[in-house]
């Protein structure tokens, strides 16, 4: 059971690439390691892992080499790579984009909520990248149609709005893998939350896996065997009684993190259906109350997340870049309605 868990965390990871781990042999005979890894890591190439440790991506008992270090016995090399290709056919859609930045490197794109990152089961059509397939067709073919996702190291849920980062070539795709593995980004979302906070700001810290009682969503575990560690910062910016407007850090970048973490200590996101937001978690029952709610609801028809910010090492110049992204309509509207509903309680 517990192994089922930890397969199907890994599965649905945010971090969209994998960490491989090799123990070379005691009688191992001096050899380049991009060979030696080509032999032993599934849908690589020799320009791939070459790429990859020109980036820093292959560390040799903990120390990052390049691809002409000669691999020695016992050696202990790990390395940080893109997941590989999946059997998906990318149909080009002439979608809109919301473009913040581009350059010859990567492009930042204030997602819209409603938008399925990429193709999957049930979502083959409309994704983010059917859009980036049509508007940048000169986007590279990487290594045997490599990936299936082109350019994506991160994701955001469909009805999470905001700051997303697409790499447009191989080197700066592996490049800011490995600056979200080592957890050197800087993210944070503003969330609205049923209930108030005594204290201005904490932190949550769980280890999250699939439900056992409902597979597409996640649970937090006590047992540090199961699921991926994971960690999140909060902090309060506004108070409504009722529900409260507050920005999350991540250390971590786990599948529905905030989503979890902040239904695991008492404060589910406003709205979020699959995690029991969507009804009247905090508040009275009077018809009253209950009917503006339901308006609220209207205003802001899922769930109340947004990636406010995204900050990187910019993979090509090394400049560190940072984008920050204001609250989308629904999420403008909502608030407000709260913040006026307070004043008319005073």
């Amino acid at each position: 059971m517990q192994e089922d868990i930890n397969k199907e965390s890994n599965e649905i990871s945010e971090e969209l690439f994998e960490h491989h781990k090799v123990q070379a042999d005691k009688g191992q005979e001096p050899v380049r390691i991009d060979k030696f890894l080509m032999d032993r890591i599934p849908n690589t190439s020799r320009n791939k892992l070459q790429i990859a440790a020109k980036n820093g991506n292959i560390l040799v008992n903990g120390i990052a080499v390049k691809s002409n270090y000669k691999v020695k016995p016992d050696d202990e090399i790990s390395i940080v790579l893109p997941y590989p290709i999946r059997n998906i056919e990318l149909i080009p859609e002439n979608l809109p984009l919301n473009i913040v930045y581009e350059d010859d490197e990567l492009i930042v794109i204030n997602k819209k909520a409603g938008m399925v990152v990429h193709p999957g089961f049930g979502n083959y059509t409309g994704t983010l990248v059917n859009a980036l397939v049509y508007h940048f067709d000169n986007l590279p073919s990487l290594p045997n149609n490599y990936f299936g996702r082109p350019g994506l190291v991160h994701r955001l849920d469909k009805n999470t709005s905001g700051i997303m980062v697409v790499a447009k070539t191989e080197e700066a795709l592996t490049h800011l893998a490995k600056q979200f593995f080592d957890r050197t980004t800087h993210r944070r979302y503003y969330a609205l939350v049923w209930g108030d906070f005594e204290e201005d700001e904490g932190t949550v810290t769980g280890n999250l896996a699939r439900s056992l009682s409902n597979r597409k969503i996640m649970a937090v575990y006590d047992d540090p065997e199961i699921g991926k560690h994971a960690v999140t910062h909060y902090k309060v910016l506004e108070r409504f009684g009722y529900v409260t407007l507050i920005e999350c850090r991540l250390e971590t970048g786990r599948t529905h993190q905030i989503r979890i973490h902040m239904k695991h200590i008492g404060h589910t996101l406003f709205n979020d259906e699959e995690y029991g937001g969507n009804r009247i978690l905090k508040g009275t029952m009077f018809n009253k109350y209950k009917q503006f709610v339901e308006n609220c609801f209207d205003l802001l028809p899922r769930q109340a997340l947004h990636a406010k910010s995204l900050g990187f090492t910019h993979p090509k110049t090394g400049e560190w870049m940072q984008f920050e992204s204001e609250l989308p309509e629904d999420m403008m509207l909502g608030v407000d309605k709260w913040r006026k509903y307070v004043s008319t309680m005073k």
